[in-house]
Parts: structure tokens; sequence; C-alpha cells
């Protein structure tokens, strides 16, 4: 019997391997292709791909995510900035601006919030292929602290990590029920791959990304500083009910 389930697991963890192969195959084929850019959409809730949304970039054209969740739109002849609108059944609509720098998009990857109750607050953690495990974090002083390894879900339903991503790209996403106006709270980024190193500047070169959904709508999105040294990346906080951005890099032991 052990050594059937041990069989049964090492099959699952090649088939796990191969499914990451693939994936890195698309994605690089995609970084690869000379005439076009790629933007790939995805669900903030469970990183399934959109399919059928509507892509409008201004001045460049419309499109329709395939079963992937992709688009692909020709590429500028210069470094620019796409302001982007998604639209799709189910989903918040959401414009993002997106930067292309020397023939690359800053992140191409953007998880979109599904509907959810007006009171509602979202907040959506995105990067690029390094580093593998980037961990969201929100904490209520005197209450709780939302993390994979804290409370996964606050004892009063208050809030709850949705989604915790270990192999690149995210999305990790944390949802507040309802904001306490009365309440101060902290959200931060660690690069936990690199947890260890305090002088480490692959966080900053993570492409990461935080989207932060309030009244079914998006309501602010922060990119991470780059070229900074340190493995946490402290985003904004949270008082009398209003975002007040931080965005800064530091060391945490």
């Amino acid at each position: 019997m052990k050594k059937f389930l041990t069989l049964i697991f090492a099959a699952l963890l090649a088939v796990a391997a191969a499914a990451q192969v693939d994936k890195m195959k698309d994605i690089l084929d995609d970084e690869m292709d000379a005439d076009n850019y790629t933007l790939r959409f995805y669900n903030a809730l469970n990183g399934d791909p959109i399919k059928g949304a509507t892509i409008t970039i201004e001045e460049v054209g419309t499109f329709v995510t395939d079963a992937e969740g992709k688009i692909k739109f020709p590429r500028a002849e210069e470094d620019a900035l796409y302001l982007v609108n998604f639209s799709a059944d189910g989903y918040i609509t959401t414009d993002v601006s997106l930067e292309a720098v020397a023939g690359t998009i800053f992140n191409n990857r953007v998880s979109i919030s599904p509907v959810m109750a007006m009171e509602n607050m979202r907040i959506i953690v995105d990067w690029g292929r390094r580093p593998a495990d980037l961990d969201a974090h929100l904490t209520k002083d005197n209450s709780f602290h939302i993390s994979y390894r804290d409370m996964k879900a606050a004892q009063d339903g208050e809030a709850r990590l949705d989604r915790d991503d270990t192999d690149s790209w995210g999305p990790e996403t944390i949802t507040i029920r309802q904001v306490d106006t009365e309440g101060h709270y902290e959200f931060w980024v660690q690069d936990y791959t690199n947890r260890a190193d305090e002088n480490s500047r692959k966080l900053s070169k993570s492409k990461a990304t935080v989207k932060v959904y309030g009244n079914n709508r998006l309501l602010e999105q922060f990119n991470i500083p780059t070229d900074d040294r340190g493995n946490k990346w402290h985003v904004f906080t949270i008082d009398q009910g209003k975002i007040v951005p931080t965005n800064y890099i530091t060391a945490e032991k």
C-alpha cells in the first residue's frame, strides 16, 4: 500500500511539473513574439483565465480574450503607456495603465476582481516569474494578521485570504468584508522566497503590482519601487476608512 501511494504521489508531482513546464513555454513564446505584445487576464479569486472579456486599448483597438484569457496586439516602435479597459460579465469593469519599456510590458498579467458586495474591499497582488513566492499580509491593530501562516480568515469573518500563490505570477488575494472606519490597517508584501536576504533586489525586480477594489470599482493601483534592496514591500495603510499610500521597500528579519 505504501509503495502504491508513493507511486501515486510521484505521478501527481510529474503532472504538476509538466503543467509548469507548459506554462513556462507558453509565457516564453509570448515574450519572444517580435510583432505583438500579449496581455493575460485572470480571476483574482481562483487564478483561472477569463475567457470572452472585452479589452479596449486606447488608440490601439478592441480585442476579446481567448480560452487562455489572453489577447495579442501590435508592438509599438517606441516605449509606450497603454490605457487598457477590461469589461466582462460578472467582473468589475477595470481601467489600468500598462507601461512598455525596451520591448517589455512592466507586467502583462492582470488579475481582475469578480463583482462583490459594495461594502467589500479586495486587495490583489500580481507579479512576474521571479521570485516564485510573494506573500500578501494584512493587519488590523489589536485584531488580526491575515496571511498564509497567520490567520487565513479573521475570527469574526471581517477579512480572509482568498488565494495563496507559491509558484510565480500570482494572484494573491485578500478580501475585507467591511472596512472599520475607526481601525488602522497595514498591507504589505513579503518576498518569502528571499526572506533570509535583507539586501536582496529580487523583490524590487519582481514587477509586482497591487490593485485595491472597493465600491465595485478600482480604487488604487501600485507598482513596486524598482532597484531597491529589501524583502518587504510596505504598500499602504487604511486610516479612517481611507487608503494612505506608503509604497516603500524595507528589510524584514
